[in-house]
């Protein structure tokens, strides 16, 4: 019987065949689509099964007119955490600078273009607050931007005794009520407003900074970058589009209610972070950010289409908030 040991080995033993090109390709979109863009997908298609009316053309333009102020205000709110900072204020800046417009306009009697100008500068100086306190008076942006909130939200009441303000011009209740090729103008609005967002981090050196400074403030601020004027800056755009929201809400109202935005922070930070922004700084896309606006708003919408209480619609926000953030952990410690 022969040596087993000594027997011929076949030495042109086939390698394993290489990844071809198509599989190679699609792990590469796999890879550069984000994960809440699974979620939203799985959500879609569980309530399309659950909801006969959750797919018609009337409900999913309903979803984009229902987010549009939430979507506004979370791009503001996702810059100011892209640069390490958080900012709770948004909601209150949204009452303050609506109704410093209502009350320009109506009780002043300034031209509305010029009373819409005075809401915008509202919120830009309620961002410049927040920026200066947070850096220049070296608060915790957490402590600087309750401090604001509190106040806005008091001077939102001030104005008028808590009381309404009705009636503005039938072009800017278009914003809300018009329609471009059957896409409300709003959800037109909200999308623009993202892809300049979206343009300036990508190809701007002001915007590409925000990143800097969100992953290593001392790095940043020793390759030359003024770190103090870019966190400023962004906490001003933050103020500035809360106020833009704050328009899309009394358009879509006729109204400007004291207390407008007020209660709209769980969902603007839960756009953020389910979009992936991580609450450390230095990540994040507006592209997620987006995503996570859809999640937010398709999972309100789907509830309510179900018929589950509102009392516990904040429940599911809060524990998608929670999911997403242990995904951002687990997905760090790999990177790791």
């Amino acid at each position: 019987m022969p040596d087993i040991a000594h027997l011929p080995t076949d030495k042109t033993t086939t390698p394993p065949a290489p990844e071809n090109g198509i599989g190679r390709r699609v792990t590469e979109v796999l890879r550069s689509i984000p994960g809440p863009a699974f979620g939203l997908i799985a959500i879609v298609i569980v309530l399309s099964f659950l909801s006969p009316y959750f797919l018609t053309a009337r409900n999913l333009t309903n979803i984009i007119s229902q987010v549009s102020d939430i979507g506004i205000m979370a791009v503001g709110a996702a810059l100011v955490i892209f640069i390490g900072g958080i900012d709770l204020s948004v909601g209150s800046t949204v009452a303050l600078s609506l109704m410093s417009m209502a009350y320009l306009y109506k009780m002043v009697g300034l031209p509305f273009g010029l009373a819409l100008v005075a809401s915008v500068l509202v919120g830009a100086i309620i961002g410049a607050i927040n920026g200066t306190l947070s850096t220049v008076g070296r608060i915790q942006p957490f402590v600087a931007t309750l401090a604001t909130m509190s106040a806005a939200a008091g001077l939102a009441l001030f104005l008028t005794d808590g009381n309404p303000i009705n009636g503005f011009p039938d072009w800017f209740l278009y914003l809300t009520s018009g329609r471009i090729l059957g896409v409300p103008v709003q959800g037109i609005i909200l999308i623009l407003v993202y892809l300049l967002a979206a343009f300036w981090l990508r190809y701007r050196p002001t915007g590409r900074a925000i990143y800097a400074v969100g992953g290593n403030e001392e790095v940043a601020r020793l390759s030359g970058l003024n770190v103090t004027s870019i966190k400023i800056r962004v906490y001003v755009i933050a103020g500035v589009l809360a106020s833009f929201a704050g328009m899309l809400i009394g358009s879509q109202l006729d109204s400007a209610q004291p207390t407008a935005g007020t209660a709209d922070l769980l969902n603007v930070i839960a756009v953020v972070v389910i979009g992936g922004a991580s609450l450390s700084g230095g990540s994040g896309s507006m592209l997620g950010t987006f995503i996570g606006l859809l999640i937010i708003g398709t999972l309100n919408n789907g509830m309510s289409l179900l018929n589950v209480s509102p009392n516990l619609q904040p429940v599911v926000i809060g524990i998608a908030i929670i999911a997403a953030v242990m995904t951002d952990r687990r997905g760090r410690r790999r990177g790791h």
